[in-house]
């Protein structure tokens, strides 16, 4: 009860701050306490010129950091908001009025636990950036090296836990009063974001990842990550080399560093494949200030708070829609759909692919500049509904990355497909992994895990089987009973011998 009173009362504040800037239909729009938006209308700005993702926009950066990156999340989800609206939300800018450097000092002492003079020779008070978890300061080790040291905000894992409360309330509150939403998974939506959220507020997870994706890439010459400083990394502070370099999202002044916009962007697309396709682990927020080129031309992102994992059952299917989508072979569009489960198998395959082609023919249409593959994402789950698709969480961080990555592309060149250059290396990953070859191998493969596994299996069986014959015995002491059959131990052997090479020939 203090629960829903809690979150109610929270519920009526963020109604009005939405009344305030005209922003109300996203609650409209989830059938939300309709008495209390009827009310709430009473102070919404009639006359707002404002598209309405920028009202909503506006809104939820008032609304503090735990609104923001929720803003940011459903800039995915054209199926609940139109795409305009999801468009708007993308250009979510997460930054927050930077808190004091003497905080900063404060926090970075007490987590590393000495005086900052021991830590650093220097460090600049003023922060470079000031987001809405952390800021970023300049500082110069006392062996000298220059690093880039990132401190949370104060009090940030509290008022994060304190927002998620209420996502979790509104999400549970949609699910059990508004059942057309249902599919769309709006607890495991917010299950999926609090997760994201909950690795940004722990700095050493950032390193690590940091870390492990510098790892994935340590042999290719045009893409890397900055190096750690783990000694003076801890969970509310980072410290990483200080990345000298041109913002990728700034052509000219690419262009004046004497690189080549087109070969970046190649390198970017390049990039993004083997993140996605080769290592199932990605950098999530990919815009055109957490990038920079260095001098000798090599992508290096920073900023690792939000990462993405894609497994490989997922990567197979999203290289089978993305080739087929490419080459316009809709029917195939709609059979890696149902392969993969996401469509049920009581709907039309002809009907969804007719679906499918109305979807692709008006962007495949254009020229190929304009051809957006993140926009064709998002236009295939505003159709989910129709054909009683459930909603994936997991998808929803992979096609915010692309849409990223189209408008980075866009920026390096704007008539010039960044999947198009990426499109090779997927046709060449997909002959791979799913050619005739590879499926023997696979095939291969679980046969020999299996007659690994099958002396465990037969040890575990034997052990049932003595158990049953232990049991039998005692049963064989007890008065017979014509309406009982008991098995030999014998057949019991003989029976969980069968069960177990059918076991592992299947496993």
């Amino acid at each position: 009860m203090f629960r829903a009173l809690r979150n109610g009362w929270r519920l009526l504040r963020m109604a009005l701050r939405f009344a305030r800037h005209d922003a109300l239909f996203p609650l409209e729009t989830l059938g939300i306490a309709p008495a209390l938006i009827a009310w709430a209308r009473l102070f919404a700005l009639r006359r707002d010129s404002r598209r309405p993702g920028e009202r909503l926009a506006e809104a939820l950066q008032e609304m503090g950091p735990s609104f923001i990156k929720l803003g940011q999340a459903l800039s995915t989800r054209a199926d609940l908001l139109s795409e305009g609206v999801a468009a708007d939300l993308a250009r979510l800018q997460d930054h927050l009025p930077a808190f004091s450097g003497a905080e900063a000092r404060r926090i970075i002492e007490a987590e590393l636990g000495q005086p900052i003079d021991a830590i650093f020779s220097s460090f600049e008070d003023e922060p470079v950036a000031a987001a809405s978890i952390a800021q970023v300061h300049f500082a110069v080790t006392t062996d000298g090296r220059d690093v880039a040291v990132k401190v949370l905000r104060p009090g940030i894992e509290k008022a994060f836990e304190r927002d998620l409360d209420l996502f979790y309330w509104m999400a549970e509150l949609v699910e059990r009063t508004q059942p057309r939403f249902r599919r769309l998974k709006p607890v495991d939506s917010v299950r999926a974001f609090a997760d994201v959220v909950r690795v940004e507020m722990d700095l050493r997870m950032e390193a690590a990842a940091a870390e492990e994706l510098g790892e994935n890439f340590a042999d290719n010459p045009d893409y890397r990550a900055p190096t750690i400083d783990w000694d003076r990394t801890a969970e509310r502070v980072m410290t990483q080399e200080r990345v000298d370099g041109t913002p990728i999202g700034d052509r000219d002044a690419i262009i004046a560093a004497g690189h080549d916009p087109d070969l970046i962007m190649k390198k970017c697309a390049e990039a993004f494949f083997y993140q996605v396709f080769r290592d199932g682990f990605f950098h999530a927020d990919m815009h055109g200030g957490n990038a920079f080129v260095d001098r000798e031309g090599r992508i290096v992102p920073v900023d690792f708070g939000i990462m993405g994992r894609v497994d490989e059952d997922t990567r197979g299917y999203l290289a089978e829609l993305l080739v087929a989508f490419l080459r316009r072979d809709y029917r195939a569009v709609a059979e890696v759909q149902f392969r993969a489960g996401y469509v049920p198998p009581d709907q039309s395959v002809e009907t969804f692919a007719q679906a499918c082609r109305s979807i692709g023919e008006p962007i495949f249409g254009k020229p190929s500049h304009e051809i957006s593959i993140a926009r064709l994402l998002a236009q295939m789950l505003r159709v989910t509904e129709q054909f009683e698709m459930s909603a994936q969480p997991q998808l929803l961080l992979l096609q915010k990355t692309m849409l990223m990555a189209e408008g980075m592309g866009t920026k390096l060149n704007p008539h010039v497909n960044i999947w198009e250059l990426a499109r090779p290396l997927i046709e060449d990953w997909m002959v791979t992994h799913f050619g005739p070859r590879a499926t023997v191998g696979r095939a291969v493969g679980d046969l020999t895990h299996g007659l690994r596994r099958l002396p465990r299996l037969i040890d575990s069986l034997l052990l049932v089987a003595e158990h049953e014959r232990r049991k039998a015995e005692r049963a064989a002491a007890e008065p017979p009973s014509a309406s009982r059959w008991r098995p030999a131990f014998s057949e019991v052997v003989a029976i969980l011998a069968l069960i177990a090479a059918i076991a592992a020939w299947w496993d």
